[in-house]
Order: structure tokens, then C-alpha cells, then sequence
């Protein structure tokens, strides 16, 4: 048994006109229960899908399902921000002293990703424990903010821009520091496990 985790990637699309039909049938048959109201649903693949497939990177399960039409992007979107309301009116009725959440900016997606990287490397650590310290996730979230930084050039403010080349810079240092206080702690790569005869 392989210790790598295993899932599908179902593309609930498909399943489209299966469940207008089955909406439609239930439509002409009375409510059941409550849990048949409306709303996302889980839908699981054939079993025979399941027992023959081989595994694949996530890569490849994603290029094979076709993007989202326009039209679908639009409604997935006009629910989303339906139930993002609700869950916001359900909050503010039971905290009726706090206000209207803020919009998400660029600016706290940036937030994030420095937030993420610096605690990977040990900052916020309280004071007498030993930092858990994650440098190769840390390497991931800053190569993160790279192609952030790359893919977004031209199309910034200038604010926007500064911010993410002054983390950038911020976060590249602090790695730089902490790689090489594990090298000068003389830190070695394992050696090659030697060859069995």
C-alpha cells in the first residue's frame, strides 16, 4: 500500500443534466425531508472509475477537465457571493456590534503569503520555545510570491507594486540568513545508502 494519498477530481459538470433531471422528478413528487432541499450536493463518480485508474499527478487531473463556459463561471459566481451574503447576515445577527466585512485586496493576498512564509521560518515563535522551522515550504511560498510578482507585472499600481517587490526583497533575506545559519551549523545531506550485494 503506498503511503501517497490518493483522490478524483470530479468535474461536477458533467453531472449537469443528470441533476436538472433529477430536480425535475422531484419536482412533480412532494418534499421529503429538509435535506433535499436545494444546494451543493456531493457527487460521486462511478465505482468503476475508481478501481481501474491509475494514479496521476494533480496536473494531469486538472488538464483534463475543460474550463468552466461563461455562462457557468457567472452563476457559479452570482451563488457564491449569494451564500458568501448569507454567511455574512448569519455573523452580523448573532454579533450585531460588528460591521461589514472588508473586500479582499491584492494587498492582503501579499499579506498572506509573507505572513505564511515568515512563520515557516520560525518567526513568531514565543519566547523560550524552539522554532519549528519549515525552509522548504518556506522556499515554496516565496517562489509563490516570485510567480505572483511575474505574472502580475504591468498590471499593478505602483503602491501594489512596491509592496510586493519590498516583501519580496524582505522574505528572499530572511531565507538567505536562515539557509545559511543551517549551513554554517554544518548541516550535511545524508549520506547514499549503500549498495546491497
Amino acid at each position: 500500500m503506498s503511503d501517497t494519498p490518493k483522490f478524483t477530481v470530479v468535474d461536477r459538470r458533467k453531472y449537469k443534466a443528470e441533476e436538472e433531471e433529477h430536480e425535475t422528478t422531484q419536482a412533480a413528487a412532494p418534499p421529503a425531508t429538509a435535506s433535499s432541499s436545494s444546494g451543493p450536493r456531493l457527487v460521486e463518480p462511478p465505482a468503476e472509475a475508481n478501481a481501474n485508474a491509475a494514479p496521476e499527478t494533480a496536473g494531469d487531473l486538472m488538464s483534463d477537465i475543460p474550463a468552466p463556459s461563461a455562462e457557468e463561471t457567472k452563476e457559479q459566481k452570482t451563488a457564491y457571493d449569494a451564500s458568501a451574503q448569507r454567511l455574512e447576515d448569519l455573523v452580523r445577527a448573532q454579533n450585531p456590534g460588528i460591521g461589514a466585512s472588508q473586500a479582499v485586496t491584492f494587498e492582503q493576498l501579499i499579506q498572506q503569503f509573507y505572513v505564511s512564509s515568515m512563520i515557516q521560518m520560525g518567526a513568531g515563535t514565543p519566547e523560550g520555545q524552539r522554532p519549528q522551522v519549515d525552509i522548504l515550504g518556506a522556499r515554496q511560498t516565496i517562489d509563490l510570491l516570485g510567480v505572483l510578482e511575474e505574472k502580475t507585472r504591468g498590471n499593478l499600481t505602483d503602491a501594489e507594486s512596491s509592496m510586493l517587490q519590498t516583501i519580496l526583497y524582505e522574505v528572499r533575506m530572511t531565507f538567505l540568513e536562515l539557509t545559511r545559519m543551517i549551513t554554517l551549523k554544518g548541516v550535511q545531506a545524508p549520506a547514499p545508502p549503500k549498495p546491497t550485494k
